[in-house]
């Protein structure tokens, strides 16, 4: 009878202590499994940290000359570190806003907005982002000024790249080590558990 309470305290501690898959590694294990929950669980924080961090993070806004939607050499710079960044993550879907300066009339800068926008997630697409991640949504045209101008003013002449959510169905991005070292934690904690069960039938047979 002694035998048997032991025997089943060390299956009570080892069903605490030892739960199949319970076993990580360090602060950052696992997180691209925690990545993956995010999206599928639709935490809107989680965006508007990434939001947060594309702004902080890479140049989103580039410039182009008068009258052109052509990327110059600063600008495919800019872009080639956006691409960097997004490629980082493939669960996030991403939309480019075109502007101009207040110089033409409205309808004509709204056309030409778009144009810059289209001009950006063309780029982009070379370097390897899906199109299907991003949106070159209508232009603001000339109704959203950084500088309040009536003149030329290439600072209003942009593009700005944002985070704005979840592709529809994104990628499940695993990392290789977390799935081999789970994998293995269950197969030694059922090894485990089956030895304890011995033990516990063995124990039990004696009496």
């Amino acid at each position: 009878m002694k035998h048997f309470i032991i025997t089943a305290a060390l299956i009570s501690v080892a069903a605490c202590s030892d739960e199949a898959g319970s076993i990580v590694e360090g602060p950052n294990f696992g997180n691209p499994t925690m990545n993956n929950h995010l999206v599928h669980t639709g935490e809107r924080s989680y965006v508007i940290d990434l939001a947060h961090r594309f702004a902080d993070e890479v140049p989103s806004t580039v410039t182009f000359a008068f009258d052109s939607a052509q990327l110059d050499s600063n600008a495919r710079i800019a872009l080639k570190e956006q691409a960097n960044w997004i490629r980082q993550f493939p669960e996030i879907r991403f939309r480019v806003y075109g502007h101009t300066d207040k110089v033409g009339s409205s309808a004509y800068n709204k056309r030409l907005g778009q144009r810059r926008a289209n001009a950006v997630v063309a780029y982009l697409s070379t370097l390897g982002i899906s199109r299907s991640r991003l949106e070159a949504v209508v232009s603001f045209g000339e109704t959203q000024p950084l500088i309040v101008t009536e003149g030329r003013e290439r600072r209003n002449r942009r593009t700005v790249t944002e985070v704005t959510g979840f592709v529809q169905d994104p990628p499940i991005p695993i990392d290789g080590k977390y799935a081999e070292v789970i994998q293995r934690e269950y197969v030694e904690s059922a090894t485990r558990e089956s030895y304890i069960q011995r033990d516990a039938t063995e124990a039990g047979s004696g009496e």
